[in-house]
């Protein structure tokens, strides 16, 4: 799935290309999860921004149109007339564009959705309601933090993914900063110096992610149809069975909350 890394990657690439356009007209798949995309059809995009995994674009109007990309989703800009445009079968949502472009969303696995909402107002969109301070954000603080870990007696990788205690992390850069900052994924209480070194592992994994692009295990493409490269530097995630980076001792996986997690034995020990 996306995480912060790859959603801010696509909403830098996009920002210069959609501030000011016009969409003339809208088309989606059936599904509930992206016929919303048509009600944006008459207004000009002002922006894109993001809070957490979720694109905003504010609309000349007073909406916004929200974009969650799912576990495969993917924006881009192409002409309307693009081999690709026309023949894609993932193409789930296109807008079409003034001066001969669409904006595109791709969504192999069709677990992404669209939303056109009054500005601000997510009631409909609980996830994007309920989320905390953007990991990247200097609303993130280690104290705010640590009050929120302390609120849920869920394991602590389970609290990162829900985005209640920081938004735009996932599986991938949960993993990263939990071995960097050395905690078991299934501790569930973390004392004030844990918290305050995770929150500086998950800044710096995230950050890294961010610098190379994004990771890309399958199926990721960035808005110009690249690929991240953070998948090369990844030191624990996917590497069960590998030694780890720090100690040399084999790092294990456990499956905690239905979520397939790997850490190392020695250097994070409960």
């Amino acid at each position: 799935m996306p995480e912060l890394p790859e959603v801010e990657t696509i909403r830098r690439q996009l920002a210069p290309r959609l501030p000011g356009r016009r969409i003339l007209a809208a088309h989606t798949h059936p599904s509930d999860k992206f016929t919303p995309a048509r009600a944006a059809t008459g207004t000009t995009i002002q922006g894109i921004n993001r809070r957490g995994k979720y694109l905003i674009a504010p609309l000349d109007d007073g909406r916004e149109l929200i974009i969650h990309l799912g576990m495969t989703g993917s924006l881009m800009v192409m002409a309307e007339s693009s081999p690709e445009r026309n023949e894609d079968p993932y193409i789930r949502a296109w807008w079409q564009l003034d001066h001969g472009e669409s904006l595109i969303f791709r969504d192999i696995r069709r677990f992404g959705r669209i939303r056109c909402v009054p500005a601000g107002r997510y009631d409909t969109i609980p996830t994007l309601a309920a989320q905390g301070p953007d990991a990247l954000s200097a609303e993130f603080t280690p104290e705010g933090f640590y009050q929120a870990l302390r609120r849920s007696r869920r394991r602590i990788p389970t609290q990162l993914l829900s985005q209640k205690p920081v938004a735009g992390v996932g599986n991938i850069y949960a993993t990263e900063a939990l071995w960097m900052a050395g905690i078991h994924p299934g501790e569930r209480r973390i004392s004030r110096i844990q918290a305050a070194k995770l929150h500086t592992t998950l800044v710096q994994v995230l950050e890294a992610g961010l610098a190379n692009g994004g990771t890309t295990l399958r199926d990721y493409r960035n808005a110009d149809g690249g690929r991240g490269s953070h998948q090369h530097a990844l030191a624990c995630y996917g590497r069960s069975g590998q030694p780890c980076l720090s100690c040399a001792t084999p790092l294990q996986h456990r499956t905690y909350d239905a979520r397939t997690l790997t850490f190392c034995p020695q250097c994070q020990s409960r």
